[in-house]
């Protein structure tokens, strides 16, 4: 199988690069050829491993731009004139994608113009898409020869009106629409009126063999981008409760973003710099989370939270905020984890203190995770990727010959 997966910057960092490539490396293991179009570029290396198998490619390199926008003033005359002129209309707002894109600003008329040529010239047998913009884009420009797959890593209700009303209208132009979680599903079941087929495939981990946990340091650890989403502010307060009560624990928050200054100025605030420690972006988090005892997970919502399950695979029992979507797919309140309410601060601190109390539920719960993680090891969902392309490839096949005939 012939397969392209489109993602908006596959040299960055975050939770869904990290789980395209995941799964491109999947993939290529089985051997088949798989290309992974980073449809921007703006660094030189990639932050995630890619098996060598897999064909990197990238349809827009920005980094010529941007060494462009630092060059010297020296450089101004009519040949720099119009080089800035050809760039401004390079960063002309595209007019396709919707306002309410997330990405909006990287969607440029250029960024548009080229991921279209990009999607017309593919001469593959399945193109998977990897957020709304890109799907919305291959509904609309890529040929239907192919098989085009729109993968949702967020959840249709945290969408903008415009964003949801251009999915609702173009994605039956779509063969199949993939979602992480059972409830984004039906959700998209509701929204699409059945005009397009639907499937649940969460991501997969990249290995099943990591280092764990021996549940014994005083450390709970949280990763994730340093914004409002990962409710990072909601949980600094809450572990002030926790240090109160076992000022021996550490918690080790592992990410970067915007929100940075203000975590470490709330820290201060709640006088937890000897507790709270923003320990940066590690290529390393495998390591780093077998270091801890206990994962949280305070976000306000998710699409499907993968850090979860690569602290599951560490062995890590979890504290975790119920939040939509994908937390209450993975744990089991009492089994592998402890859910408590959406944003409940209290109830998260006492969710913590209950397994820094408990060393035998720590590990019963950890025992219990690792069984967890292993039904989402790379082979297991290569396996679903595998039957759904195949059978989408087939009907495609199918429904060629009768209009033949």
């Amino acid at each position: 199988m012939r397969i392209t997966y489109a993602v908006l910057h596959a040299y960055g960092m975050g939770g869904t690069i990290r789980t395209v490539v995941n799964q491109a490396n999947a993939m290529a293991a089985a051997g088949h050829d798989v290309r992974l179009a980073s449809v921007v570029r703006r660094r030189t290396e990639p932050q995630f491993a890619i098996d060598p198998r897999v064909r990197l490619v990238d349809v827009v390199d920005q980094r010529e731009a941007s060494r462009n926008a630092r060059a010297p003033r020296a450089r101004e005359g009519r040949l720099w004139r119009r080089t800035c002129e050809a760039a401004d209309t390079e960063a002309e707002p595209g007019v396709e994608v919707p306002a309410g894109e997330a990405a909006k600003e990287v969607f440029t008329r250029a960024v548009e113009r080229a991921f279209a040529a990009f999607l017309r010239d593919l001469d593959d047998d399945v193109v998977v898409t990897t957020r709304p913009g890109l799907n919305l884009l291959a509904a609309w420009h890529a040929p239907e020869r192919l098989v085009r797959v729109a993968q949702d890593h967020m959840h249709l209700g945290r969408y903008k009106p415009e964003v949801r009303a251009a999915i609702v209208e173009s994605y039956p132009r779509l063969d199949a629409v993939v979602s992480l979680t059972s409830r984004d599903r039906a959700e998209y079941d509701e929204a699409l009126a059945g005009r397009v087929r639907t499937e649940r495939i969460p991501n997969p981990l990249h290995s099943l063999d990591v280092p764990r946990t021996g549940h014994s340091s005083r450390v709970v650890a949280a990763a994730g981008r340093l914004t409002a989403q990962k409710g990072f502010d909601l949980l600094i307060p809450a572990f002030a409760q926790v240090a109160a009560r076992h000022p021996d624990w550490r918690l080790h928050i592992y990410g970067a973003g915007k929100a940075e200054k203000r975590l470490r100025k709330l820290v201060h605030r709640h006088h937890l710099y000897n507790h709270v420690l923003l320990m940066g972006s590690t290529s390393q988090l495998d390591t780093e989370l077998a270091k801890a005892s206990i994962y949280t997970l305070s976000s306000r919502f998710e699409g499907f939270p993968m850090i979860l399950l690569e602290a599951l695979n560490c062995g890590l029992p979890v504290a975790s905020f119920d939040c939509p979507t994908g937390p209450r797919e993975v744990i089991v309140d009492g089994v592998n984890g402890l859910l408590v309410p959406p944003e409940d601060g209290p109830g998260l601190a006492a969710a913590i203190c209950r397994l820094i109390e408990d060393e035998p539920l720590r590990r019963r719960l950890g025992a219990a995770a690792r069984e967890t993680a292993a039904e989402y090891g790379p082979e297991a969902m290569r396996g679903r990727w595998e039957t759904l392309l195949a059978d989408l490839l087939q009907r495609k096949s199918s429904l060629g010959q009768a209009m033949v005939l």
